[in-house]
């Protein structure tokens, strides 16, 4: 009697049957750091997204903001809402090229995982605080998250993930992104497709929705956006009239603009997988320059956004406001920690005395959301607030 479910087994044997040879077969993964069985009717891939899934750092996603923080509103995009747009677009992506969406998947939903609260102010505020200690990379915090800081399992720290997504964590590059690899993953290759992509559809997803959410909080006006060649092109494709601020039309727009990216990234990686034709996955590790890419006129309108995006939400004076003040809470929160430790939790004391107090107190303010470290901070500063 055949079983009554899909086995692991099966499911290699599709991903055999069914990826292009570029793409990364589960049952052909380096493996993982400790021993660790497969389990029946899951293949390794699909684990390593389960168990990002379930991770404390995951859930606290939902209270990390981006570019706007708590107190400006909870209708902008957080870590968490961002993540998921990064996993379906990736997802769309990798699916179109026949390449592994379970990977893709697994390696998106744990890219973000080590960020600060407060988005990239806070990231900055850290590495400050730590920069005669190592300093501070959130991909390198993603990779310390997984390998050490989740305690999950009695038989070995962090998730034991597979090495290719390990490798996807800290290969992320985009605009914003530039944490370095160290020896065990190569870093002087690219990494998997998959992992690529994931890095695609991250510059693809935060670009966009940052335009979106600055549309949405009046930072950025219609009529003055239209100075953007690829909103303009977005905007006469998807039928709306320039100017056009009401939100039907904002969101037809951004669908257009979104739908406009994911085709030439996935139309120009085909050709160029079809002209190297690599034959396995670590033959595209070889192509130096990468293979997830898109055509020089869609990445020229990119360029474009990115720095009008830099010019007139990242440096407006209400986002700068927030950052400096944001920033400024990091800094007292980690300095009141190290001036007197007694003032932490005892997990964190414990965890001092074993990583030192610097990389100890990095930890637990890097895992905070934005509206915990808020707390924390009146509880230290406020002498009104009676504890």
């Amino acid at each position: 009697m055949d079983t009554p479910y899909v086995t692991r087994e099966q499911w290699e044997e599709h991903e055999e049957r069914w990826l292009a040879p570029w793409a990364m077969r589960s049952a052909d993964s380096r493996g993982r750091q400790y021993p660790d069985p497969e389990r029946p009717y899951r293949s390794s891939f699909q684990r390593d997204r389960d168990r990002v899934v379930h991770t404390t750092a995951f859930r606290r996603l939902e209270y990390k903001t981006q570019v706007f923080v708590t107190y400006e509103g909870d209708y902008y995009r957080t870590r968490l809402t961002h993540t998921i747009e990064v996993v379906q677009i990736a997802r769309t992506i990798a699916r179109a090229l026949r390449a592994n969406e379970d990977l893709a998947e697994a390696i998106a939903m744990a890219h973000d995982l080590g960020h600060t609260p407060f988005g990239h102010s806070g990231e900055a505020a850290l590495h400050e605080m730590m920069s005669d200690h190592g300093g501070f990379d959130h991909n390198h915090q993603t990779l310390r998250l997984v390998t050490k800081l989740e305690q999950r399992y009695p038989d070995f720290p962090g998730l034991n993930l597979t090495y290719e997504v390990r490798e996807g964590i800290v290969k992320h590059r985009t605009e914003y992104d530039r944490g370095d690899s160290g020896r065990e993953y190569e870093p002087e290759r690219p990494p998997t497709l998959e992992a690529q992509i994931v890095n695609a559809a991250d510059e693809i997803a935060y670009s966009t929705h940052d335009l979106d959410d600055g549309l949405r909080a009046g930072l950025l006006l219609p009529k003055i956006v239209e100075e953007l060649p690829v909103w303009r092109l977005a905007r006469e494709q998807s039928g709306v009239e320039p100017g056009a601020a009401d939100e039907v039309s904002r969101h037809r727009a951004v669908r257009r603009l979104i739908d406009l990216e994911v085709t030439d990234l996935i139309r120009t990686t085909m050709d160029s997988l079809r002209a190297r034709r690599p034959a396995s996955p670590d033959e595209v590790r070889d192509v130096a320059e990468g293979v997830a890419r898109h055509s020089p006129e869609v990445a020229a309108l990119n360029r474009e956004l990115k720095d009008y995006l830099f010019q007139r939400l990242y440096r407006h004076w209400r986002v700068l406001r927030m950052a400096n003040k944001s920033g400024g809470f990091v800094r007292r929160l980690f300095s009141a920690y190290v001036e007197d430790p007694r003032q932490l939790p005892d997990r964190v004391q414990e965890a001092a005395g074993q990583e030192g107090l610097y990389r100890a107190v990095c930890d637990y303010v890097a895992g905070m959301t934005d509206r915990y470290a808020l707390e924390e901070y009146r509880k230290l500063f406020d002498p009104s607030l009676n504890l």
